[in-house]
């Protein structure tokens, strides 16, 4: 079964800072490639997202989180998203040494 995948505005802003943070470090090439994998990460959310790993925000939340992580330490990212039917919609896009979020 496909999913139909969804970015709120919030992790369309994410995405737009993380590729505004390469460019201005200069990354190149490389950083361009990085990026692109990591939105071919978010894309593949279409095929199994439940086999995504609970995020630790999960209990924090009256609906689950997941999360999808991209990237090799120290550079992971945290891709959260909840799934509904046949849509998955990623509700955020973390650097992994960032704390979790609260539901609050």
């Amino acid at each position: 079964m496909a999913f139909r995948v969804r970015t709120t505005a919030r992790a369309k802003r994410d995405l737009d800072a993380i590729l505004g943070w390469l460019l201005s470090e200069q990354a190149g090439e490389a950083g361009l490639r990085w990026f692109q994998g990591l939105r071919e990460g978010v894309a593949s959310l279409s095929e199994a997202p439940r086999r995504c790993m609970l995020a630790p925000e999960d209990e924090a939340f009256p609906f689950e989180v997941r999360q999808l992580l991209y990237g090799n330490r120290p550079h992971v990212y945290r891709i959260l998203f909840t799934i509904d039917g046949d849509s998955v919609t990623v509700l955020h896009i973390r650097h992994g040494r960032r704390l979790p979020l609260s539901g609050g």
